[in-house]
């Protein structure tokens, strides 16, 4: 096999790909003498209505082939994987690296520490631009890889290197070309106690200010688990959470002056920090998060719910007649971290006392995390264990998707059915958006 080559996993019938001959199971090695690194390449440099394709059939046998397609239509393949030359990795050594406060003996593909900037770009990866080389910066510039999403953290070259490691500066040089080449970043701070905060905050945004390029900036605080011990807190107490929200206050009105919109954003967790019993009264309104570029960061999650949650009242009242008719009560599994919201939007909604929230503790990871797509199963077996005992309970529990990968595992390696054996109340696996999920419990009861 090649070093590098695209695996096709299917190929639409009548389409040019299929009347050129490629079936499933082939390799595509080249496009008109262009080898194939990623998805990238193959859609730049199929970009023409003709191209020429090298292949090698399941067989081993290589071959040519010619396609041609009408103006717009697709070439009609469906590829394995978006990077087919191997994920480019991280060499940093970042103090507050998630992936280093994982637990021993989950599944490896979790261990992975990618820091490639093609799924920075095809998947919204943050990356640090410590292991982009030359050649990799001229194709970014090039092809126009824009934007990406790019970890500043700090500029000050001491606190930098404290944070990312002995390539801190490379990176941040690599940034700084990257934009006088015209190509656009979304960047993220992770804030860590006494270390990037305060007045190294406020440099790192002026940095980012000084150049048009950046989109954005996120300001996410730390997360640590129990499998380590360098950290004990973050911006948990309401003092802290809203010192950081005045840090970067001067910031949003400059820039909703100049730009039009706030430019910096506080993950969610910072204002459910800051204000734990009234989340909601202090929380952004919806035009303010624009159009949830940063939702994946934890930025307008909150928002994004209650806005949904708002416009599903219909499905709100059907879902509470149909319980109330039917004398059940559904669980609700959920992380902590949305208690401070959930509890105030089912106590104002005819669901209240028939849709019940679970706040699930995160003793698997432990630490500071507390949202519900990091839960493992045994963490939500154990908490319907406890709500079962002494009899009661729900009728029905219902898990969101998030708690799942795409295989249909949680992060500990349970399925539903694994989940659903080692239970005594009927499980659901339930959409993440209220006007799906809603309807979805209705259909549960009906």
């Amino acid at each position: 096999m090649p070093p590098s080559s695209a695996y096709i996993a299917e190929v639409c019938p009548g389409s040019p790909a299929d009347d050129a001959g490629l079936r499933a199971g082939c390799r595509v090695t080249s496009v008109d003498g262009y080898p194939l690194r990623d998805i990238i390449d193959w859609r730049w440099h199929a970009a023409a209505d003709s191209v020429e394709v090298v292949y090698e059939g399941a067989d081993g046998i290589s071959g040519v082939a010619a396609l041609e397609r009408d103006p717009g239509e697709s070439w009609g393949l469906g590829f394995e994987d978006i990077v087919f030359d191997g994920v480019m990795t991280c060499t940093n050594a970042c103090v507050f690296c998630f992936m280093r406060q994982l637990p021993p003996g989950m599944r490896p593909s979790l261990y992975l520490r990618d820091d490639d900037f093609r799924l920075s770009f095809l998947q919204g990866t943050y990356i640090t631009c410590t292991n982009i080389t030359a050649a990799d910066e001229a194709r970014i510039v090039e092809q126009h890889i824009s934007p990406l999403r790019v970890s500043l953290h700090a500029v000050t070259p001491a606190v930098r290197a404290e944070l990312i490691g002995p390539y801190a500066a490379y990176g941040l040089a690599v940034c700084e070309r990257l934009l006088a080449a015209g190509i656009e970043l979304h960047m993220q701070i992770v804030l860590v106690p006494g270390v990037n905060d305060g007045e190294e905050l406020k440099k790192s945004l002026e940095w980012a200010w000084g150049h048009p390029g950046v989109l954005d900036v996120a300001v996410v605080p730390l997360g640590f688990t129990k499998h380590q011990d360098r950290f004990s807190s973050s911006y948990d107490d309401a003092p802290a959470a809203r010192q950081v929200l005045a840090d970067i206050a001067p910031f949003q009105e400059r820039s909703a002056i100049e730009r039009g919109g706030p430019w910096v954003f506080a993950a969610d967790e910072l204002y459910c920090n800051a204000y734990p019993h009234d989340v909601l009264g202090h929380l952004p309104p919806a035009d303010y998060y624009g159009d949830y570029e940063l939702f994946e960061d934890g930025i307008g999650m909150i928002r994004a719910t209650v806005e949904a949650w708002g416009a599903a009242q219909a499905a709100a009242a059907l879902l509470a007649k149909r319980l109330s008719a039917a004398s059940c009560t559904i669980g609700w599994i959920a992380g902590c971290a949305q208690r401070g919201f959930l509890e105030p939007l089912l106590a104002d909604s005819p669901l209240y006392g028939l849709l019940v929230p679970l706040f699930v503790r995160n003793d698997f990871f432990g630490g500071n995390v507390n949202v519900t797509g990091l839960l493992c199963g045994a963490d939500i077996l154990a908490a319907i264990e406890v709500l079962l005992q002494g009899g009661g309970g729900p009728d029905i529990v219902a898990i969101p998707s998030v708690v799942f990968n795409e295989c249909g595992l949680t992060l500990d390696d349970m399925s539903l059915e694994d989940m659903q054996s080692a239970c005594k109340v009927r499980l659901a696996v339930v959409s993440c958006n209220p006007t799906d999920y809603l309807e979805e419990m209705a259909a549960l009861v009906s």
